[in-house]
């Protein structure tokens, strides 16, 4: 498909092969693409400072394409394809055809440590889900029915020493399935897809309404002592609610958990169009405070397990075995992100970790192709993008003002030479920058010179920095 391509379209593509088999997507039922293509009303870019100098650009950090994976649908103990699946049967009956009592109702917290540690071990980063209110079992502040509360606790510590260090968490709404009545704490009475959080209830929600319902998920988090930047939409959350959902975003993270970034993930897209963050709302820049939201868009469809654990996917759909092909290579020639996105169910494969594997494989693939990857958490990318379009840059004589709302470790700059040794004031104190001999050996405080350019790598700080040269 060109042109618009969110989770719910995409997924859409496939309900042909999957209901031969039983299963329908939950992000596949709703309005047509023709009519999300008529309603797509984007959030407003926001400030921007005038352009940088001839020959001045940032580039992505330490010259390198960023790299992460997102996991959507996990949270503690419950395995969600297990309690999720009747519940959307209650609405479509005629879809969700999917034998969920054969579903494990746990994904234990061992599969947790075991991924955690395998990843920490590579340092691979991304986002983790924790859905607050799981399909409505209960709240992971309060208690999981069906679980003691040290089973709880006990999978909560987990996900902050596991996960945590490198994994943004997020909500991905309140239960991912029947909508909360933020009043009460109960789900609707209503059984319909007004009022679903995967279809229609977000449908020309007001932003008040949105922050509403996003902060509710967030307390729920902070009260389990879980920390985040962000959010992600469960299926088609947001899709015909866009201004409202990046304002929502803003307000929510910026309420509950003082975020200066905050950032959300609602779109994939797996064809020709670019997956560049979207930097929106900027304002304020010259002030203390300034503002903006971003957009962080995924590259791949979950071609590992599916939502529910059923559909085995492939690795050749990432990466093929000669290391040429799939939807990978194709972001990271552009050097765009490229951001993996799977559901965890599929991870876990029901026990058989067949996703898990596919996962593997596809790591193995990518560090064979290439040596200039960086995983980042998508807290990351966002501060870097961030950074990257709102900081000021301007030319006085011999150097180079970088006026910053936001702090960035690690910004990259192309720029004309200098004939001395490059050095960053900040704040009176300057830092001689050392020279490498090539770009793949780019660190913060470091420069590589390539003929008439160069490209200096340093932390950018809040406020004022300037890149002067020492003779």
């Amino acid at each position: 498909m060109t042109g618009l391509s969110t989770r719910r379209s995409f997924l859409s593509q496939s309900i042909t092969g999957l209901a031969a088999a039983g299963a329908v997507l939950p992000f596949a039922a709703g309005v047509s693409n023709a009519m999300m293509m008529q309603t797509r009303e984007l959030p407003p870019a926001g400030d921007r400072p005038a352009p940088p100098p001839d020959g001045v650009r940032i580039i992505n950090p330490k010259a390198r394409v960023p790299v992460s994976f997102i996991i959507d649908d996990s949270t503690c103990l419950v395995n969600l394809a297990h309690f999720a699946v009747p519940q959307f049967a209650e609405v479509f009956p005629d879809r969700y055809l999917q034998d969920w009592r054969k579903l494990p109702r746990e994904i234990p917290d061992d599969f947790v440590r075991k991924f955690g540690d395998w990843c920490g071990e590579r340092n691979i980063k991304g986002k983790y889900s924790i859905v607050p209110y799981p399909a409505c079992v209960g709240r992971v502040d309060q208690r999981l029915p069906g679980w003691s509360r040290t089973d709880l606790e006990d999978s909560l510590n987990v996900v902050r020493k596991r996960m945590m260090p490198n994994w943004d968490i997020h909500p991905e709404m309140v239960t991912h399935t029947f909508v909360i009545d933020t009043k009460t704490g109960h789900p609707y009475k209503e059984r319909s897809e007004r009022f679903m959080e995967n279809w229609d209830w977000s449908v020309n929600k007001s932003s008040d309404e949105l922050t509403d319902y996003l902060t509710y998920a967030l307390q729920i988090l902070k009260n389990a002592g879980l920390t985040c930047e962000g959010v992600t939409t469960p299926g088609g959350f947001g899709n015909r609610a866009r201004p409202a959902l990046s304002q929502a975003t803003m307000n929510s993270c910026r309420e509950v958990f003082s975020t200066e970034i905050p950032y959300y993930f609602r779109d994939l897209y797996t064809d020709n169009q670019s997956v560049v963050p979207l930097v929106q709302r900027a304002s304020g820049l010259e002030t203390a405070d300034p503002k903006c939201v971003v957009s962080i868009i995924g590259c791949t469809g979950d071609w590992f397990g599916g939502w529910d654990g059923l559909e085995k996917g492939s690795v050749d759909q990432f990466i093929t075995a000669d290391l040429k092909g799939g939807r990978l290579p194709q972001v990271i020639e552009k050097g765009e992100p490229a951001i993996l996105v799977c559901h965890w169910p599929g991870i876990y494969f029901n026990g058989e970790e067949y996703g898990f594997n596919v996962f593997k494989e596809v790591v193995d693939r990518l560090h064979q192709r290439y040596d200039h990857l960086l995983w980042m958490k998508l807290s990351e990318i966002a501060r870097y993008w961030a950074a990257k379009e709102l900081t000021s840059i301007s030319r006085q004589a011999e150097a180079f003002l970088f006026k910053a709302p936001y702090a960035c470790p690690a910004l990259t700059v192309e720029l004309p030479s200098m004939q001395g040794t490059p050095q960053i004031l900040q704040d009176g104190q300057t830092l001689p920058l050392k020279e490498v001999s090539s770009l793949r050996n780019l660190e913060s405080g470091t420069v590589f010179r390539q003929g008439d350019k160069m490209t200096v790598c340093f932390d950018l700080q809040k406020g004022a920095n300037e890149l002067q040269q020492r003779i």
